[in-house]
């Protein structure tokens, strides 16, 4: 259990040890090929260090990986230079914590999210007028320019579904998100035909679990379970809290919270009766 900066730097490392291992190089040799002292290799594989793009791209040529989506996820898990969505946010350093930084670095190299939202619309549907209600109550006392700057952020993010390839996107969200007036009325039934638009997305799917679903695994809080491309190594489960954010990045982990997504899943209302459902709650029922 780290925070997210740990993480991408053991995934990484543990990345590129593997590509090491799979072009029968040792450390050693892997950095008299790119010059380097033995340790520095071994600090990178380990996660103790940092590293930067330039200098993955010495090592994934020293190790013969020509594959350029999984040079692009690795480069991108370095840092700054990263992926062709070119880190927007670091223009928003003096707003956004380094969990929330990190958070958005990993959703932006993701190639899916399944996420269980317990209390509100998931970020990457909320409308405006939703995002700024929900930031507003979830961090009281924010002056406005602060206020707007996250709001951007939120809304930002939301480019990763229509990214080609985009995000695959699987919520299951609790009916109480539904329920809860965010915002006020008006507010609300927009952000209810956001849903509505959004579910009919080949890459979204939507599926409400319904109070009458009782007492659930997912009852304890909502997480998100970030998938990556190529490799499910670097697959990773979030879970938020008030003033931070927890990265669990241990097979058993990500299994346990993937079966728990895969229950939630057959307790939830399909697809189709998702879409009835939203529906309804939308025309007041």
């Amino acid at each position: 259990m780290q925070h997210g900066p740990a993480v991408r730097r053991r995934k990484l490392g543990a990345e590129l040890r593997a590509l090491r291992a799979t072009a029968r190089l040792t450390s050693g040799e892997a950095a008299r090929a790119v010059g380097w002292h033995q340790s520095k290799v071994s600090r990178i594989e380990t996660g103790i260090s940092g590293v930067k793009p330039a200098d993955v791209r010495l090592l994934l040529d020293a190790y013969g990986v020509g594959d350029p989506e999984l040079r692009e996820l690795l480069v991108g898990l370095a840092g700054s230079e990263g992926n062709g969505r070119h880190h927007w946010w670091h223009a928003y350093r003096g707003v956004l914590p380094p969990t929330y930084r990190d958070f958005i670095s990993l959703e932006s190299q993701a190639s899916g999210m399944r996420t269980l939202e317990t209390s509100v619309v998931p970020g990457l549907l909320q409308t405006p007028a939703y995002a700024r209600a929900v930031t507003r109550a979830a961090l009281g006392g924010l002056d406005d320019r602060k206020l707007d700057a996250l709001v951007e952020v939120r809304l930002a993010r939301q480019d990763v579904l229509r990214a080609e390839p985009p995000l695959e996107l699987s919520a299951v969200l609790d009916e109480a998100v539904l329920r809860r007036t965010v915002g006020g009325p008006e507010v609300m039934e927009r952000q209810l035909e956001r849903l509505l638009a959004a579910a009919h997305l080949p890459h979204v799917r939507l599926q409400v679990l319904p109070f009458s679903a009782g007492a659930h695994i997912g009852i304890t809080g909502p997480f998100v379970i970030f998938s990556f491309p190529t490799t499910s190594d670097l697959d990773v489960v979030v879970l938020d809290h008030m003033t931070s954010s927890l990265y669990l990045e241990r097979k058993e982990d990500l299994h346990a919270y993937s079966e728990a997504f895969n229950t939630l899943l057959i307790h939830a209302l399909s697809p189709e009766e998702t879409l009835d459902y939203i529906a309804a709650v939308r025309d007041g029922a």
